[in-house]
């Protein structure tokens, strides 16, 4: 990295002695020459002031730059979401040699109980990816639920999402626009809801999505992340705990 350098100035005194010794026709001359050769200085010293500038605000912009080099889309490097505990900032792992360790590095698990879960869950609800679970966490009509168990809610979730387990979904669709009626429920209003579990070999968000159709939830009102935390976490996306 190359710095600019201010050399310290040559003081340049008036130069009064020789003004007096010159012929009065000589004195103007020599008084235009001293102000020319000072407005000179001047003009080169901060001419490297603002070089100088300009140079440390290249110097900044290149750091901002390389800050998230890793970014979630072309035109989105991270995106800032509420919580219940305030706004959390959604970003990659920055490391490019990062990988992720522990249980959402295993490739394989007993089948049954974790298969492969199809690419929709029931008919009429739309499977999602990533940005679209983002697009959802910004957007404040709608609601995005992690449908595991606490335990693994509490060990790491997604910023922005609440907790509704698979086992307790069809007891609190209130949280989720929907009311209490005689025939179970009134689901006129119902929320957009995006659901997710542990990732493709996790039923239970598909069952937690079933369990709300048959409770009289819109299926058109409801979408899948199948991806789910495994594929959140492989793309290094910001967990609310940062264990592996």
């Amino acid at each position: 990295m190359s710095t600019t350098t201010i050399a310290p100035s040559t003081p340049h005194p008036f130069p009064i002695r020789q003004l007096l010794s010159q012929p009065p026709h000589h004195m103007q001359t020599l008084l235009s020459v001293w102000r020319s050769r000072e407005e000179h200085m001047v003009r080169h010293i901060t001419a490297s002031f603002v070089a100088a500038g300009v140079a440390l605000a290249a110097l900044a912009g290149t750091g901002a730059a390389e800050e998230l080099t890793v970014g979630i889309a072309r035109d989105m490097p991270s995106v800032t979401v509420d919580t219940e505990d305030g706004p959390v900032e959604i970003r990659r792992i920055q490391d490019q040699d990062h990988e992720i360790t522990g249980e959402f590095a295993k490739t394989s698990r007993a089948c049954p109980p974790f298969c492969i879960q199809p690419i929709a869950p029931a008919e009429g609800v739309t499977t999602i990816g990533e940005l679209e679970l983002i697009e959802m966490l910004m957007d404040p009509d709608a609601i995005v639920v992690d449908s595991r168990t606490i335990d693994w809610f509490l060990g790491g979730s997604i910023p922005g999402a609440i907790s509704l387990p698979y086992t307790q979904v069809g007891d609190r669709l209130t949280e989720l626009g929907c009311e209490p009626d005689f025939d179970g429920w009134d689901c006129a209003n119902a929320e957009s809801v995006a659901l997710f579990c542990n990732g493709l070999w996790c039923g239970q968000s598909p069952t937690a999505i079933r369990a709300m159709i048959a409770a009289g939830y819109p299926a058109e009102r409801i979408f899948y992340y199948r991806g789910g935390m495994q594929s959140w976490r492989v793309l290094g996306l910001t967990v609310t705990s940062q264990g592996d």
